[in-house]
């Protein structure tokens, strides 16, 4: 990270460090709505806890056996067939 972005997010958090809770509760609210809707999805989405099924167990050990095989497809062959590579 270059040196004055450094500087300038210690300022920040100084800053933030020195607000009343109602004014945290603005300013975080304010941040929300500046960070981009996918990472901010992702940041606030809750931990999946759902147990795996015996089914997708399964099917994660088949998927994780044929990599170790070497059976699986490169990155480039995938955006290949999905029209998203040249050849």
């Amino acid at each position: 990270m270059e040196p004055d972005l450094q500087q300038q997010r210690l300022q920040a958090h100084a800053m933030l460090d020195m607000l009343s809770a109602d004014k945290l509760h603005v300013v975080r609210n304010l941040l929300e709505v500046m960070v981009e809707p996918l990472e901010r999805a992702l940041a606030l989405a809750p931990v999946e806890d759902e147990e795996l099924t015996q089914e997708t167990i399964a099917a994660l050990e088949t998927a994780r056996a044929s990599l170790d095989r070497g059976e699986g497809l490169s990155h480039d062959e995938i955006r290949r067939e999905l029209g998203l590579l040249s050849r």
